[in-house]
């Protein structure tokens, strides 16, 4: 097996590290808290949404997808004003 890169295989943009390159290299955890929060991804959701199987009518599914980017979020407003209201005891 050759050891030479695949030229249609190189990322010019992100080269393979060196020996120097991983010498340089810090844990994670060594780096400054802000830059470990900014590094992290998203923030959690207060209240995240809970994933759930549905079948709706192909018709009503295509007019909501007509209505373009979002239509989830549309959709899931429009349930949720018209959802029925629970008593509190």
């Amino acid at each position: 097996m050759s050891k030479r890169p695949d030229p249609e295989m190189t990322d010019h943009e992100s080269p393979e590290w060196t020996d120097a390159d991983f010498a340089r290299a810090k844990p994670f955890s060594k780096l400054p808290a802000s830059l470990q929060t900014k590094l992290r991804g998203r923030p959690k959701a207060e209240s995240p949404r809970v994933a759930i199987s549905l079948r709706l009518p192909p018709d009503v599914l295509d007019a909501w997808k007509a209505t373009g980017a979002g239509w989830q979020t549309r959709m899931a407003a429009m349930l949720a004003s018209h959802a029925p209201h629970t008593k509190t005891r």
